[in-house]
């Protein structure tokens, strides 16, 4: 077996240097073949993808956050080579929605050990970009544009910029298209959810499944104090989603009109400014290496 190792090395702010060596001596001691690739920040999808044309992988493992998963994920389209994600940033939510074991070392052990195979969907964006896991417009977007923008990183950071943002309250109108029948709404954030959750562990919907060909919208109305003691509940309880407002949609293809331009952002990746939306499942796009813990598939 050839695996070759995706890293981002600035992920989440870790180190990855220790994780790697111990990694390199597990590959090692059982005379596993592997290649490394770094990610610099310049050109490297394309690059990934030629690489992996020349290394030819049997097997590929994706180190860093969500952003590295899914940059791992586009790189491998049309490939046909397997993926499994070791967990190593700053938020890990595709991870934990595909109960990959949060340990780094076990993470690559099931890699190389499973053989345990199945098509992760992927959604396609306004016909050029791609989300794993969750994007959206209205509140988060904004939260996650100051957040990469910020020289520090972590929790607290984070928390800055929700702060922020519950102060400004910007209400945005939109329509929704799916199957010819219209939806209009109004509201502080529009979600488009491959998964259930936020990489906070803080659930949107009870339904999204990676693997089952569609995706779900979710229309969240303004929000007052007792909402939020209800989301952050929601974060143990699932069962708190029932007493939250909001309508969730389930689609293939989808496309949402806005009144005035808004930004997106897709994975923890801000886009840009957008009126219109198109979104459609790829379904099964992505080889995905998972195990039986992983109870969304069969």
């Amino acid at each position: 077996m050839k695996l070759l190792l995706v890293v981002n090395p600035i992920s989440g702010d870790i180190d990855k240097e220790p994780f790697l060596n111990d990694a390199e001596n597990l590959l090692d001691l059982y005379e596993i073949e592997y290649t490394v690739y770094k990610t610099t920040g310049k050109n490297d999808l394309e690059i990934l993808k030629s690489y992996i044309k020349t290394v030819k992988p049997h097997k590929v493992a994706s180190i860093g956050g969500d952003g590295t998963t899914l940059f791992t994920s586009i790189a491998l389209l049309g490939t046909g080579i397997p993926m499994g994600i070791i967990p190593l940033g700053s938020a890990n939510g595709m991870a934990v929605e595909l109960f990959v074991d949060p340990n780094p070392m076990d993470a690559l052990r099931e890699i190389i050990m499973s053989d345990m195979v199945r098509g992760l969907d992927l959604l396609k964006v306004n016909g050029e970009h791609y989300c794993l896991h969750i994007g959206d417009i209205g509140v988060n977007a904004q939260i996650v544009n100051g957040y990469s923008n910020d020289p520090n990183r972590g929790m607290t950071t984070y928390i800055k910029y929700f702060l922020e943002q519950l102060k400004v309250k910007n209400i945005i109108d939109y329509k929704i298209e799916i199957d010819g029948e219209f939806y209009q709404e109004s509201g502080i954030m529009l979600a488009i959810c491959n998964a259930r959750k936020f990489g906070t562990g803080v659930p949107l919907n009870s339904i999204s499944n990676p693997f089952d060909g569609k995706f779900e919208l979710v229309a969240i109305p303004e929000m007052n104090f007792e909402d939020l003691i209800i989301v952050g509940l929601s974060k143990f309880d699932e069962s708190f989603l029932e007493d939250a407002n909001g309508n969730v949609y389930s689609a293939e293809k989808a496309t949402i009109h806005f009144e005035k331009t808004q930004l997106l952002q897709l994975d923890g990746e801000v886009i840009g400014d957008i009126d219109t939306l198109e979104i459609e499942v790829l379904p099964a796009a992505i080889q995905y290496i998972t195990t039986k813990r992983n109870t969304l598939v069969s």
